[in-house]
């Protein structure tokens, strides 16, 4: 691993997932949880220890590319940039040049991770495409052959809707989320597990068959996001997990934004 690393940043609602690049390779990755509350130098000595372990110092570092939907942590991270690295980092929204046309009434509406996800995934598979991000929204995004972004549509995530279950039904507890062993459940904590797992399988068949219908083409349909590997095999279509997609994208965009 040499210097001149690139350093990718995707900023969740929920998590954050960190990468490095020695250029078109993905050596290493982290996920951590969102602290709004944690200030830049925290994050500077949490980003210091994954780097330490990992045998990387801030030096090797060259670039740094951030996506992020939770705006007060785009300035933390930016902080972070100029006072730990010596540069400003690559943010993703207005002004970055993405490469991809986006179809939407206003296009600074759209999620930063929905846009970086969408250029991934047409530069990897060059043909109309739907990309369902499994994150703490679960998101549907349709680019179509000639890669333009052309919209999609927006459920509560699986872990928000567990949440919600938990904290309005007094007498139900906090179920992890797996595949239960039965979908007619014989007790309270698998008729959860049942209920949320199977009903989001059957939520991403149905908004996926529609957007199909509705484009008039025949999209790949690939998923992403923390909970893709789970979902993903019981539903009738979805056809490749790219658990990877977003860092890929940012990778893209630093290189797209470098060589302008």
């Amino acid at each position: 691993m040499g210097d001149h690393l690139l350093l990718v940043i995707d900023v969740g609602n929920s998590n954050i997932v960190l990468g490095i690049y020695d250029d078109a390779l993905l050596v290493k990755n982290w996920r951590i949880s969102t602290d709004k509350a944690k200030t830049t130098d925290e994050y500077a000595i949490l980003v210091h220890d994954l780097f330490q372990l990992a045998g990387i110092g801030f030096g090797q570092i060259g670039a740094i590319i951030v996506s992020s939907v939770v705006p007060t942590m785009t300035g933390v991270l930016e902080k972070l940039a100029q006072q730990y690295f010596g540069f400003k980092p690559y943010v993703v929204g207005p002004g970055i040049k993405t490469g991809m046309p986006i179809q939407y009434d206003n296009p600074k509406e759209v999620g930063a991770d929905r846009i970086v996800n969408a250029v991934a995934g047409f530069e990897k598979y060059r043909t109309a495409l739907i990309i369902v991000d499994f994150g703490t929204a679960t998101t549907f995004d349709y680019v179509n052959r000639r890669g333009e972004y052309c919209g999609g549509a927006i459920a509560p995530g699986l872990m928000i809707s567990t949440e919600a279950l938990f904290q309005k039904a007094s007498k139900l507890p906090r179920v992890e989320i797996v595949r239960p062993p039965s979908v007619i459940a014989k007790n309270t904590v698998n008729s959860m597990q049942a209920g949320i797992f199977y009903g989001y399988v059957g939520l991403v068949d149905e908004i996926v068959g529609r957007i199909k219908a509705e484009s008039r083409e025949n999209p790949k349909v690939i998923a992403t996001g923390g909970l893709a590997g789970l979902i993903a095999p019981e539903t009738k279509s979805i056809e490749e997990v790219d658990e990877f997609l977003t860092l890929e994208g940012l990778r893209i965009l630093y290189q797209r934004n470098r060589e302008s």
